[in-house]
């Protein structure tokens, strides 16, 4: 669709005058005083359903916010009685109902409250119990409402596998692993602490428990494949359980509470995400830890930390902490508006904070890439172990670009965090070319085919999306194609990416606009010739799927169904981003394209910013493998609609401010206005 924009050119040069300058003024309001910028990263009220649960399991007094944790949950129940994924998702959830519905129980709503009524209704006519994913299945049983012998076993002798064999911790993604570990442990206890009597879930087998079918349904696989394999094997493993001869047991254990607790983070938190740290804390207290013993207690106070957002609808627990990249994003936005850290003390505490947040310890990544020495950054602000390549290069980009403008001191301190910073990037390229997030080559299908694995990504492979940020990264330190094989390999990897229409899938944002403005502008960076036919063909689908309005929008429905690619309501970020692409291409033939998406943002601002309810950041598309996959392919595919059950999508609330205010400051520089 053609958007039109009738503004005069004195008109949209004050439109986009005012527009950079009330989002300038907004980010110097709302930043820190340390230095750094954090949004809300929302998700789904499994966040605080869970915590509900886990003072249960850990017999945690009810504290000041609990109440407050629990208006959140009921805040967040839709019309029809259920819970979502995302904003506007077309269809509930039915593991966050569920997970929702036990908490409020265990909270001491009765069966007969109009909010659970409404639930259950919801559960019956969508027949949610027996397709409940495996982390579900693991809450009702820590409570006592599901048998552990319908849940896959997860025994803790994964712990010794070395590290060069076949299905050791390693060959998960950092996410996974760190969640696994833990869940080793409650899952060879098969810790239960029941619901009191007058909580227990009765309601939700109406026809009785004896009857209720709680196995796991599995797709149809033939009898030789590893699949089929793996299930067996579930089976023997579920009964070792409970055999009296287990003679590696308590050591595995006991390692596992070793790994566990050298990974805790100084905030208390496990790997900067909620899974981990919610698990572990369970597994210290399932082994008899006290809740005052020291390591407990930090977890246990983290959520009274940067981890909680307390707003007028309840207290919410984040599944992550945003800050590095919320911080990098906006210093981004501020050089794109030729905002330089010579005139700016704001920019200069913000670059002094981010190099404070250097990691220089070695992490789980040194478990396979050997012979290399630390460096870079994580996308949190404690997670020591696990840097991370996306923001690491993003980093780079900025500290190169604003190094000239700093005094000396403050440049020997970029460049010496650049060169440790580069030569780990590099380290971690993978064997095809491209770049993942947190691990090098972590593509081992075989872990994906277990029963446990039905939820998320279990893997971290190369994404278009990370590996253009290093592109711009190293073109920025004076690399290209010609000088440079990594990034000779890297472009291939791009090349062999795009979509037949155009595109590039996004694995970390939603979903092909994301993909796409990640890929463009490292393109144009890179020398690439702009008018030729595969950027063009880019270009020319970013042009086709703008909205009337003059923004851009895409649905998360988009990574279930094809048709919806490039299609939703207009929001801030995707048009920052589909601004970005053309800018990138060719600002004089998109010139038509760009006017409009400017005048779409100046008329959406308020009080300086932009209102973005859609959720446009994507943690896990419900894959499985961590890549694209062809959904059209049902044969052996996970059990989500576009709803997205396995699925897991964010609102970072910055984007709507720092990328719309970036492709503003572009266009201001690349028209004439």
């Amino acid at each position: 669709m053609t958007a039109t924009n009738t503004d005069t050119p004195m008109q949209e040069t004050q439109t986009i005058n005012v527009t950079i300058d009330n989002a300038i003024h907004w980010l110097e309001q709302n930043q820190h005083a340390d230095g750094y910028w954090a949004g809300q990263l929302e998700s789904n009220s499994c966040m605080e359903a869970q915590w509900v649960m886990a003072q249960h399991v850990m017999n945690v007094p009810k504290d000041e916010k609990y109440d407050n944790v629990i208006k959140s949950i009921l805040s967040e129940q839709t019309d029809d009685g259920s819970w979502a994924i995302y904003y506007d998702a077309p269809h509930g959830d039915v593991n966050t109902t569920v997970e929702c519905y036990a908490a409020l129980r265990i909270a001491g709503y009765k069966p007969d409250h109009p909010v659970l009524e409404k639930a259950r209704k919801w559960i019956f006519d969508n027949n949610a119990l027996p397709r409940i994913r495996v982390f579900t299945r693991f809450w009702l049983s820590l409570i006592g409402e599901w048998p552990w012998k319908y849940c896959p076993a997860l025994p803790p002798e994964l712990i010794f596998i070395p590290s060069w064999a076949p299905m050791n911790i390693y060959q998960f993604a950092q996410w996974g692993r760190a969640t696994i570990v833990p869940l080793c442990i409650l899952s060879a206890r098969q810790h239960v602490v029941p619901l009191p009597p007058d909580a227990r879930l009765d309601e939700l087998f109406p026809g009785g428990r004896k009857t209720f079918d709680y196995r796991i349904k599995h797709n149809e696989v033939s009898l030789f494949s590893i699949e089929k394999f793996f299930i067996i094997a579930d089976k023997f493993l579920n009964t070792y359980i409970k055999s009296p001869i287990k003679p590696f047991r308590e050591l595995a254990i006991k390692t596992c509470l070793e790994w566990i607790t050298k990974h805790q983070d100084w905030d208390g938190a496990w790997g900067g995400i909620q899974p981990p740290w919610i698990y572990a804390i369970m597994a210290y207290t399932c082994e008899g830890y006290p809740l005052e013993q020291p390591n407990v207690l930090m977890g246990l106070e983290a959520f009274n930390t940067h981890w909680r957002i307390d707003k007028d609808k309840g207290t919410y627990l984040q599944a992550s902490d945003s800050i590095i990249w919320d911080t990098i994003l906006s210093l981004l936005a501020y050089l794109d508006c030729d905002i330089t850290p010579d005139s700016s003390e704001t920019m200069r505490r913000a670059i002094d904070w981010i190099l404070s947040k250097e990691i220089k310890v070695k992490g789980d990544w040194a478990i396979t890439v050997k012979n290399t020495e630390p460096g870079g950054w994580a996308f949190e602000r404690a997670n020591q172990l696990y840097p991370d390549v996306d923001d690491t290069a993003v980093i780079i980009l900025v500290l190169a670009k604003a190094k000239k403008y700093l005094d000396v001191e403050t440049n020997q301190r970029i460049d010496g965090a650049i060169k440790r910073a580069e030569s780990w990037v590099r380290a971690m390229q993978c064997k095809n070319g491209g770049w993942g997030a947190f691990d090098k080559d972590n593509c081992k299908l075989l872990v994906t085919k277990i029963p446990f694995c039905d939820f998320g990504e279990v893997l971290d492979p190369p994404s278009v999306d990370v590996t253009c940020h290093v592109i711009e990264a190293f073109v920025m330190l004076g690399h290209n194609v010609q000088n440079d094989p990594a990034m000779k390999r890297a472009l291939d990897y791009v090349k062999s990416e795009q979509e037949p229409e155009g595109s590039w899938f996004g694995r970390w944002g939603v979903n092909h606009i994301y993909g796409t403005a990640a890929v463009l502008p490292a393109l144009e960076a890179l020398g690439e010739d702009t008018s030729s036919e595969y950027i063009t063909r880019a270009a020319e689908w970013i042009v086709k799927h703008q909205n009337g309005d003059g923004g851009w929008g895409e649905t998360c429905a988009s990574y279930m169904d094809d048709s919806l690619r490039g299609k939703g309501p207009s929001t801030a970020s995707q048009t920052g981003w589909g601004m970005m692409c053309l800018l990138a291409v060719s600002p004089e033939k998109y010139e038509k394209n760009i006017r409009a998406a400017i005048d779409y943002l100046g008329r959406t601002q308020a009080d300086g910013t932009w209102f973005e309810p859609y959720y446009t950041g994507t943690g896990f598309p419900g894959y499985g493998i961590g890549e694209r996959k062809d959904v059209t392919q049902k044969k052996g595919f996970m059990t989500q609609g576009k709803e997205l059950a396995r699925g897991f999508m964010i609102n970072y609330n910055m984007y709507r401010h720092y990328f719309p205010l970036m492709a503003l400051g572009r266009a201001r520089k690349t028209l004439t206005l």
